[in-house]
């Protein structure tokens, strides 16, 4: 009689620490759950194990596993160091790449349990989220990015070697200030095709040709004002100069890089570095709901199908829930860690709603959500979630009633204007999607991120450069930062440089800060 099998022998790990063959196998097992029942859509996977030294040094370096030296880097890993050291903040648990292959960090101190978390959380949550999101199609490159980070590091290493480490971190630190006014938020009109403006021109002149008629000449022509006819062509000049250098451009650092006056060839090599990966970065700030729910939601579903298949231990799926609930908190507003919604708890938790209307809806979820209500394909209906929208169209789109109880979500009004508060919004149907659109438009990066454009340039006579601020709901630029930044483009332009604040609503000009090339003689 042969003995019963041992209920322990199919389990992946017994004890909190591992080894590699441990990890090997959990890994294995994750991936069959991810691509076999979730049938997520990955890269390849490349997973490294570092020391929390290492994570803190990736932490300095934007998270990238290659990098340019910049002072600014030391000193973020000087002061993560002393406060993780001290024990006043944590580390992450995992780091992730959006690259080919998917490059996912993990540390060693960790135990076989957060291990496999990360593994599921990073390396096929992130993963699928990358892979398969239109903002990461759209703007980033995930099979080029790492060579072109290896090209960064060398060609700023030879340019310190060449023109001296003082020039070259004058130029970075001028566009790290400018990064975030360095990316492309909506996708560039075509260059004129040659050959149709041509034929527009001839069509433009055969109209003039049928249309022409010798007696209008003999009709008398009406005086003119001289100073209709000065700003009239000035108004001209104005347009064509515009039309001539694109403007308005939100991109600053794009802008520098084509047409500052007396840049050198190496310095605007060096923006155009700048830019790409601020550029890298842009879909990472307006998925960071959807892409931590996403990961969030992953990890979830495949921790608890080890479970049910018994590879891991009760003991095992104790301590996960324990990480898995650090990640989700959500402080109440009145504690003293409440710092607005976090991401990971809002984002899972949509991501569990979603799937519970898909296979279990109420009433109220199929007049709120015909389409996907009881459709019985909540993965399915996520993954095309997933792969659509960002931040601010799923919250308008999914954020449902029930969860805004949940949640206890409520809308106040607090105008300067006014000396009072005031409740917007209450759990009822006009107050539900009033809460949703709000809190959809605080996701909205052109909200969240100041209205910055180039809108005209005085290229032939003092080279002045004017910048303009839109401001909404009367949000100003913080004083002190907007004179340091806008030296930081003079410094770049080299010329004269007036930022103006227009309000959003008039178009009147509220305010102007102006630059001169010597402001910054003294520093």
């Amino acid at each position: 009689m042969s003995p019963k099998p041992n209920p322990a022998d199919k389990l992946l790990f017994t004890s909190a620490d591992w080894d590699f063959e441990t990890l090997k196998s959990t890994y294995d097992a994750i991936e069959d759950i991810a691509l076999n029942e979730l049938k997520l859509d990955v890269y390849p996977n490349q997973v490294e194990v570092i020391t929390s030294e290492q994570m803190l040094d990736a932490y300095s370096s934007i998270g990238m596993p290659l990098m340019y030296h910049h002072w600014s880097f030391g000193k973020r890993f000087v002061r993560d160091d002393v406060m993780y050291r001290k024990g006043y903040q944590g580390l992450a648990y995992e780091i992730v790449i959006n690259s080919n292959p998917c490059i996912s960090y993990v540390m060693e101190e960790n135990t076989v349990v957060m291990q496999a978390l990360v593994m599921a959380h990073a390396a096929f949550g992130h993963n699928h989220f990358f892979k398969n999101n239109y903002l990461f199609k759209q703007w980033t490159d995930a099979e080029g990015i790492l060579d072109y980070l290896q090209f960064a590091k060398r060609y700023i290493a030879k340019c310190e070697d060449r023109h001296g480490f003082d020039a070259v971190e004058r130029v970075l630190d001028a566009a790290h200030a400018l990064m975030n006014q360095g990316v492309n938020r909506y996708s560039h009109p075509e260059k004129p095709n040659l050959a149709a403006e041509l034929a527009r021109e001839r069509e433009r002149a055969k109209y003039e040709d049928e249309t022409y008629n010798d007696l209008w000449r003999t009709l008398p022509q009406p005086d003119a004002d001289d100073q209709d006819i000065d700003e009239l062509k000035r108004k001209m000049r104005i347009e064509e100069r515009r039309a001539q250098f694109g403007l308005p451009e939100e991109n600053l650092l794009y802008f520098l890089e084509k047409n500052a006056p007396a840049m050198q060839a190496w310095e605007r090599e060096l923006l155009r570095i700048v830019r790409n990966i601020g550029q890298y970065f842009y879909p990472q700030k307006q998925t960071k709901v959807m892409n931590e729910g996403c990961a969030c939601y992953v990890h979830y579903a495949i921790m608890n199908s080890l479970y049910d298949k018994g590879l891991i231990s009760e003991g095992a799926m104790m301590e996960f829930i324990d990480y898995h609930s650090r990640v989700v908190f959500q402080a109440e507003f009145d504690d003293q860690r409440y710092s607005g919604f976090n991401p990971y708890a809002l984002g899972f938790a949509m991501m569990q709603d979603i799937h519970r209307i898909c296979e279990d809806p109420t009433e109220e979820d199929r007049e709120w959500f015909p389409d996907i209500a009881g459709n019985g394909q909540p993965v399915e209906t996520l993954k095309e979630a997933w792969a659509n929208y960002r931040d601010e169209s799923f919250i308008l789109q999914f954020l449902s009633p029930k969860l805004m109880r949940d949640m206890r979500m409520f809308m106040i009004n607090d105008q300067s204007t006014t000396p009072h508060l005031e409740v917007a919004a209450i759990h009822n149907d006009n107050g539900y999607r009033n809460v949703r659109r709000s809190l959809a438009r605080m996701h909205d990066i052109s909200v969240r991120e100041p209205d910055m454009q180039v809108v005209d340039v005085d290229i032939r006579g003092n080279r002045q450069l004017y910048i303009q601020h839109t401001e909404h709901e009367g949000i100003r630029l913080e004083k002190s930062e907007a004179e340091m930044t806008l030296g930081y483009i003079g410094q770049l332009w080299g010329y004269g440089v007036t930022l103006q604040a227009v309000d959003n609503e008039t178009g009147e000009i509220l305010h102007e800060t102006n630059y001169k090339p010597d402001d910054l003689a003294g520093n």
